[in-house]
């Protein structure tokens, strides 16, 4: 059952509003002073107050009101408060409203527009409650990942993000090949290391080659070793990233570059295990564990002949994608707290909004280097806006908040307590947009030109 604690001295008051919320499922607490409302508030929970500004024979000032409102916000400060009262100085309710309050409404009120704004507050409130639910139990399973394996210092807090990790975890132990996807500056290597580090090849050495930085004639050379006089300006003898990989793991960054003439080689090397150096007749075998990943869309690469089918179905055993950072905004903290660690610089909260607000074309990448400029420039250990040197560009929305749910949209106004804007810039939709979603669901909410 809902709750709700009524504070006005005005016994008819109580009354009007306790029968009114209970014909809508509401309960109702009363206390006709602030004394006997705080006291309430410490030994019984309650999902929202509705609270007199007047309770002194100065009927204008709203003293009193004001310090009940600080004393519960003091006490609670999730807790929604709605400001009631015939006679307070506008002023003064302006200034609670800026200081937190949930909303400020003049007797005699109108009882529609009342019960909209609780029905309203009250789900935001089992939102955020649910929102928190959700994190505890994201930070739990966190932990237990992390005392099982080892995440190579991973950061992160986004639902995606753990999906991703997880997996990884999970078919560490398998010598299955691995095709991780995503954008530049994602975090691949990183997912790649974790499988490695947890594998049963975790003693071994673990090689990473970028594909896109190898030189179409010396790829085979660089992968699979060459032997004296193989190509011109070879003298000695080398090692290809197989024979250094040996006993290990073998990560191929940016495999979509890498030529067909050495996407031919690999597929033997993947369905037999057997190489040559470049100019040897030598069967060598390879043990070695295969992760690669790329960025590319390789199935269209397979459809305009740039990549070879067999071999990316060789490759793709397992796939992990990983999405881009505009998609695990939740990520953008974790990682900027990780960042700025020991630093003795703080985020400003208009900061965190920009952050929040950004499209990350760089990933993590960008972010790290955003950061870092930011901890040199900023003054009095705290970054601003201007110190972070990014133009307020929103970020695209997620592909599964294209058309946002209601509880996506509810969800999204609690964490921005309320407030439309952030609620509808974290959706990536704009301030109209997210109104008349609210409108379709049935959430109730300020109109865009009411205030």
């Amino acid at each position: 059952m809902r709750t709700i604690l009524i504070i006005d001295d005005n016994p008819g008051v109580c009354e009007a509003l306790s029968l009114l919320f209970s014909l809508h499922d509401i309960q109702a607490l009363t206390a006709a002073s602030p004394d006997v409302g705080l006291e309430l508030l410490s030994r019984t929970p309650v999902s929202l107050v509705v609270a007199d500004m007047n309770f002194t024979a100065d009927t204008t000032s709203g003293a009193e009101g004001a310090a009940l409102f600080h004393a519960i916000r003091a006490r609670n400060p999730d807790l929604p408060v709605i400001l009631l009262t015939a006679w307070t100085d506008l002023a003064t309710a302006v200034e609670l409203v800026k200081a937190g309050a949930a909303d400020y409404l003049a007797k005699p009120w109108d009882d529609a527009k009342l019960l909209a704004t609780v029905e309203n507050l009250l789900e935001l409130a089992e939102a955020s409650r649910d929102a928190s639910r959700r994190r505890t139990e994201r930070n739990r399973r966190r932990e237990q990942l992390a005392a099982r394996f080892d995440l190579c210092g991973l950061v992160y807090a986004a639902d995606a993000t753990e999906r991703v990790v997880t997996m990884a975890c999970q078919i560490a132990r398998s010598n299955a090949p691995v095709l991780i996807t995503g954008p530049n500056g994602a975090g691949k290597e990183r997912i790649a290391q974790i499988i490695h580090v947890n594998s049963a090849v975790k003693a071994g050495p673990f090689v990473a080659v970028n594909c896109g930085a190898l030189p179409s004639e010396l790829a085979e050379a660089e992968l699979f070793g060459a032997e004296a006089g193989a190509y011109t300006g070879s003298t000695r003898a080398r090692e290809g990233r197989f024979e250094q990989a040996d006993g290990g793991t073998l990560f191929l960054d940016e495999i979509g570059n890498l030529p067909l003439a050495g996407q031919v080689k690999l597929l033997r090397v993947l369905e037999t295990g057997d190489y040559q150096r470049l100019g040897s007749n030598r069967i060598r075998k390879a043990r070695v564990r295969v992760l690669s990943a790329t960025n590319s869309d390789l199935p269209q690469m397979i459809r305009d002949g740039r990549f070879r089918e067999d071999l990316y179905y060789r490759l793709n055993v397992i796939e992990l994608q990983l999405p881009p950072l505009a998609e695990r905004i939740d990520d953008v903290d974790a990682l900027a707290e990780a960042f700025l660690e020991d630093s003795g610089v703080r985020l400003s909260a208009e900061a965190r909004e920009l952050l929040h607000q950004h499209s990350w074309p760089g990933n993590v990448r960008e972010l790290k280097n955003v950061l870092e400029r930011a901890r040199l420039l900023c003054r009095e250990a705290l970054i601003q806006p201007a110190d972070l040197g990014l133009q307020v560009q929103p970020r695209p929305a997620a592909r599964s908040l294209d058309d946002p749910s209601r509880e996506a949209v509810l969800a999204a106004l609690a964490r921005a307590g309320g407030m439309v804007s952030r609620a509808a810039q974290s959706l990536g939709l704009s301030r109209q947009a997210l109104y008349r979603r609210m409108e379709r669901f049935g959430i109730a909410g300020d109109k865009p030109d009411s205030r």
